[in-house]
C-alpha cells in the first residue's frame, strides 16, 4: 500500500468501493437517439423562471426523443434549504403537466432504478469516489479553517507556494501521511480538494451542444469536492451523479460555461466520459428605466412560476410562452397550427435560441388571451370558478350559486363564433372585466338625451330572443326619438339629429352596464335577465 492509498484509508476508513458501486448503477438500455434528461434543483426557495426555462428543454428534449427524464433534489447545502420547497417544486411541476419518469416521492420511495434521487442521501457515495480520488493521488485532504481570514490563507498559500495569476495551488496538496495523521489525530476537519494537473497555461476545448465548440483556458484550482462536513459542492456531485444515473444531456444556464473546464478535468480524473453539456441563454427583463437586466427573483413576481397560478393564466398559456423563448419558429407553427396542443411542436437542440430571450409580459398577455378565446363558455367558467377556489373563495361560492348567468357571460361572442373576442388573458381579471355582474353600476355627468333615450328605450323594452330581434328594436326606437338610423345622412348633417344609431346603443350600454365597450348588448342583457335589466333602465331615471 502506497502512501496516497495509506492517506486515503486513514480518511475514510472502510467503506463501500466504487466498483461494488457501478454495479449498482448498470448502463441504461436505450434505443439509438433516446435522451436521458434531468431536471436537478436545489430546494432553497420558489421555483424561479430561470431554473423552469431549462427544466422545460429537458423535459422536452427526452419526450420527443422518446427517453427518460428525471427528477433529482440537490440538497447538500443544507444552510440554504427551506423545508417547503420541495413541496412548491413538486407542486409547480405538477400543475404545469411535466411528471418525471423517475423522482422520489414526498415521503421518500424512489420511482426508478437509479436512486436515491435526493443528494443527501447519497453521500457514501462521493465520498466512495473521492477516497478512490485520493487513494489514486488525484486529490487530497486540506486542513485549512474557514474561520481564517482571507489575508491569512493568502499569506499560508504564498509562503509554501510560488504561484501566479493563472493557478491557485492549496498549501494542503503535499502534506506527508505523517502530517495528515497528525492533524487527524488531532480531531481537525478536512475537505477534499482536487490536486489539478495544470499551471495556468493550458487550454482546454469543449462542444456545447447550442453554442458549438468553446475554448477556454483550463482548470488550474485545486477546488473542493467533499465539503469539512463530508458533502460535496455541486461539481463533484453533478459529475457522479449524471454518470450513474445515465444522464445523456445536461441543460443548463451559460453562467455554467465559465466553470466547464473545472467540470471536464474532473470527469477525466474519475475516468468518466464527459456528459454532453447544453447551455441555455439566460432570461432578461427590461426595467422601467429601459435597462436590461437578468430576470430577478427579488424585483420581479413573475420570476416565481407561482405568479402564473395566483394571476390565472392558463397553464398552456405560459408553456407557449417560454416555448416561444427557446425558438421563435414556434410563433410561425402556432399560426399553422392553431388547433394542435403544443406538445405536438418539435424542435431540437439546435433550434434553441442562442441569444438571451427578454421578457415580456405584454406578448404572454398576447398568447393567453389566443389560448383563453378558444375555451368554449362552460370551460372558461369552470376554469375561472378552479382559480377562485384557490385564490378567491368567495367569488367562487358566488360563481357557484349563479352558475348560469356566468356560463352565458363567459360565452358571449365564443361559442360558435368565427373570430372570438380576445379580451381575456387570466382568469384574475375576469371580476373585474365582468364587473357589472357583480354590481350595478354608478352612473354620473348625464346629458338629457341620455336620459330622455333610456326612458323611451324601457317604456317599449321586450326582452329579446336574438341579438338581430335586440338590435332592430333599439334600431326602431332610436328612430323614432330623433336618432339617424343612416350613418350617412347623419354625417351630412348632424345637427339634424340627437345622435346616431351607434350613440343610442353606447346610451344602453352605458345605462345596463356602465361601460362604454364589450360584447354585444345582447348576451349581457341576456345574461342579466329581463327583471334585472329593467332595474338597471329604471335606475337612470332616479339620477
Amino acid at each position: 500500500m502506497n502512501d496516497n492509498q495509506k492517506i486515503a484509508e486513514l480518511i475514510f476508513p472502510g467503506g463501500i468501493s466504487t466498483d461494488e458501486i457501478l454495479k449498482r448503477y448498470p448502463n441504461r438500455n436505450l434505443k439509438h437517439g433516446q435522451e436521458v434528461t434531468r431536471f436537478a434543483p436545489s430546494p432553497t426557495g420558489f421555483m424561479h423562471i430561470g431554473n423552469f426555462f431549462p427544466a422545460f428543454i429537458s423535459y422536452n428534449i427526452a419526450k420527443q426523443s422518446d427517453g427518460v427524464f428525471y427528477l433529482r433534489f440537490e440538497d447538500t447545502d443544507s444552510k440554504r434549504e427551506i423545508k417547503e420547497a420541495k413541496n412548491v417544486i413538486y407542486q409547480v411541476l405538477e400543475r404545469f403537466n411535466i411528471f418525471p419518469d423517475e423522482f422520489q416521492t414526498l415521503d421518500g420511495k424512489d420511482v426508478g432504478n437509479y436512486g436515491p434521487y435526493v443528494q443527501s442521501q447519497r453521500v457514501d457515495i462521493y465520498r466512495a469516489f473521492a477516497k478512490k480520488l485520493v487513494a489514486e493521488g488525484k486529490a487530497f485532504p486540506c486542513f485549512c479553517k474557514k474561520t481564517e481570514g482571507k489575508e491569512d490563507v493568502l499569506k499560508l498559500r504564498e509562503s509554501k507556494f510560488q504561484q501566479d495569476d493563472e493557478k491557485e495551488y492549496d498549501p494542503c496538496r503535499n502534506m506527508t501521511f505523517d502530517e495528515i495523521k497528525t492533524h487527524i489525530d488531532n480531531g481537525e476537519s478536512f475537505a477534499i480538494r482536487l490536486k489539478t494537473k495544470n499551471d495556468g497555461s493550458q487550454r482546454v476545448k469543449f462542444y456545447d451542444l447550442i453554442k458549438g465548440e468553446i475554448e477556454a483556458k483550463a482548470n488550474s484550482k485545486d477546488f473542493i469536492l467533499l465539503k469539512n462536513d463530508g458533502v460535496p459542492p455541486y461539481a463533484f456531485a453533478h459529475a457522479i451523479d449524471d454518470t450513474l444515473m445515465g444522464t445523456t444531456i445536461v441543460v443548463r444556464g451559460e453562467e455554467y460555461i465559465s466553470s466547464t473546464p473545472m467540470h471536464i478535468e474532473l470527469f477525466e480524473a474519475l475516468g468518466f466520459k464527459p456528459i454532453c453539456y447544453c447551455h441555455n441563454p439566460l432570461i432578461w427583463k427590461i426595467d422601467e428605466s429601459g435597462s436590461k437586466r437578468k430576470i430577478s427573483k427579488r424585483k420581479d413576481p413573475e420570476a416565481d412560476m407561482r405568479y402564473y397560478f395566483s394571476e390565472g393564466y392558463p397553464i398552456e398559456s405560459v408553456l407557449e410562452y417560454l416555448l416561444n423563448l427557446i425558438n421563435s419558429g414556434f410563433e410561425i407553427w402556432r399560426k399553422q397550427n392553431p388547433d394542435l396542443p403544443w406538445s405536438e411542436y418539435k424542435f431540437g437542440i439546435k433550434d434553441i435560441t442562442t441569444v438571451a430571450p427578454v421578457f415580456d409580459l405584454i406578448k404572454l398577455n398576447d398568447i393567453a388571451k389566443n389560448v383563453i378565446a378558444f375555451q368554449s363558455g362552460e370551460r372558461l367558467y369552470q376554469n375561472w370558478l378552479n382559480w377562485a377556489k384557490e385564490f378567491d373563495l368567495p367569488l367562487s361560492q358566488l360563481l357557484e350559486r349563479q352558475k348560469e348567468k356566468f356560463i352565458k357571460l363567459c360565452s358571449m361572442e365564443r361559442d360558435n363564433c368565427i373570430k372570438p373576442r380576445k379580451d381575456i388573458f387570466n382568469y384574475k381579471m375576469m371580476k373585474s372585466y365582468f364587473v357589472y355582474a357583480f354590481d350595478r353600476p354608478q352612473i354620473n355627468n348625464l346629458d338629457e338625451n341620455f336620459k330622455e333615450f333610456i326612458k323611451v328605450y324601457l317604456e317599449s323594452f321586450v326582452m329579446p330572443k336574438s341579438n338581430e330581434e335586440w338590435f332592430e328594436h333599439i334600431k326602431k326606437v332610436a328612430g323614432e326619438n330623433g336618432f339617424a338610423i343612416d350613418n350617412k345622412l347623419y354625417k351630412q348633417n348632424p345637427q339634424d339629429y340627437k345622435g346616431n344609431i351607434a350613440k343610442a346603443c353606447l346610451y344602453a350600454r352605458y345605462a345596463i352596464t356602465g361601460q362604454e365597450s364589450g360584447p354585444s348588448l345582447y348576451y349581457i342583457i341576456d345574461a342579466l335577465g329581463e327583471e334585472e335589466t329593467r332595474e338597471r333602465l329604471a335606475k337612470i331615471q332616479e339620477i
